[in-house]
């Protein structure tokens, strides 16, 4: 357990449950365990707080004033938020619970609740969300790479990205396989890629909406 803590780093708990008593046991209960937690008594509360960008997860019951959870649940989704969801109700049924977990709950838990449990979940949801923010970055320097590069670059990074030789790709582009070696060498230096295999991981990190975008 200690392990797993010291990777989560600065990880903050946001629960969302309009009994204080319950915010207060769950705060307590993350604290026990190195955990910080910033809790709330609806949805609102939360969105118009100004809270860090930090690692965590949402502990949230389904049953709250104004929003219910599974609505917060989509809104955040909806609003490309893709922070885990941990619910944690004492009104829970088979429906909601099913309806939650297709659409990306770690996990429907009902109260009572056994606190390692409880504990175990929001863990799993913190390495979620380091993993999410991970790969969010990766994407981000990937594309922020892939600007750099020019029209015939991105041009013959789709060609080499497809499989297809310098030979091919001369053809295919109307130019010489010189210059194919050129902007293959220029585009490798600028998405930092060693190989073939580099320049097939790099393209497929893009996002598919600027895969299928032309080259202009």
């Amino acid at each position: 357990m200690s392990t797993r803590i010291a990777d989560q780093g600065d990880a903050l708990v946001l629960t969302v449950d309009d009994d204080e008593n319950v915010r207060e046991a769950l705060a307590e209960l993350m604290a026990s365990v190195g955990l910080q937690t910033a809790c709330f008594g609806s949805a609102r509360e939360l969105l118009d707080s100004a809270l860090p960008d930090r690692p965590g997860c949402l502990v949230l019951d389904v049953r709250l004033p104004g929003l219910s959870g599974l609505d917060f649940q989509n809104h955040l989704a909806s609003n490309g938020n893709a922070k885990p969801i941990v619910f944690l109700t004492g009104h829970g049924d088979i429906p909601m619970s099913v309806q939650a977990m297709k659409a990306g709950a770690v996990d429907f838990l009902t109260k009572p609740v056994r606190d390692q449990a409880l504990i175990d979940a929001v863990m799993t949801g913190i390495d979620r969300d380091i993993a999410q923010r991970a790969m969010a970055e990766r994407v981000r320097q990937h594309v922020a790479r892939y600007k750099t590069l020019t029209a015939r670059e991105r041009q013959v990074l789709r060609e080499v990205a497809g499989g297809r030789i310098n030979k091919q790709i001369a053809f295919d582009l109307g130019i010489s396989e010189i210059t194919v070696k050129l902007h293959r060498g220029n585009l490798m230096r600028k998405m930092q890629a060693g190989s073939v295999g580099d320049i097939v991981r790099s393209w497929e990190a893009l996002p598919v909406s600027l895969r299928d975008k032309e080259p202009i």
